[in-house]
Order: C-alpha cells, then sequence, then structure tokens
C-alpha cells in the first residue's frame, strides 16, 4: 500500500479569487504581513501498488484526465513511504 499525496493549483497567470478573497479577509483582520494567496487543493490517495514508478506514472495519469484541468491549473505529486 502507498500514499499519495496530489497538489492541484491554479497556474500563476490565471486569476485566483478565492486566493484573492482570503487575502483581503486576511487584511481585515489586521495580518498585513501577507503578500498573496493562492488557494488550491489536496487530494490524498492509496494506492494498492508497491513500485513506485509505476505509481508515479498512475497518478500522473489520473492528474492529467481527471484530477487537474491543466488548461489552467498544474500540480504536483508527493509519494509517501
Amino acid at each position: 500500500m502507498m500514499k499519495v499525496i496530489v497538489n492541484v493549483f491554479l497556474k500563476a497567470g490565471v486569476l485566483d479569487s478565492q486566493g484573492k478573497a482570503v487575502h483581503h479577509a486576511l487584511e481585515s483582520l489586521h495580518f498585513d504581513n501577507v503578500s498573496d494567496v493562492r488557494v488550491g487543493k489536496q487530494i490524498v490517495l492509496k494506492l494498492d501498488e508497491s513500485d513506485e514508478v509505476k505509481a508515479m506514472a498512475d497518478v500522473t495519469k489520473m492528474c492529467e484526465e481527471l484530477l487537474a484541468n491543466t488548461v489552467i491549473e498544474d500540480y504536483n505529486i508527493e509519494l509517501v513511504k
């Protein structure tokens, strides 16, 4: 069994309206040292797989086909041992 964490976030040039709302709320709470906020999502998978190379290939395919909208989102994959 292998645990995999996928972080999906908007690409740098894409407006993050949710991040802007959080940033504004933090400023209204007087957290003035925050210069930018980007909001993303984290997906945690448990795979019945022991081969790290195959697991990485499978999860990459999952991201490309379903988990991320690769037109506007980037993602990173972390294998947890």
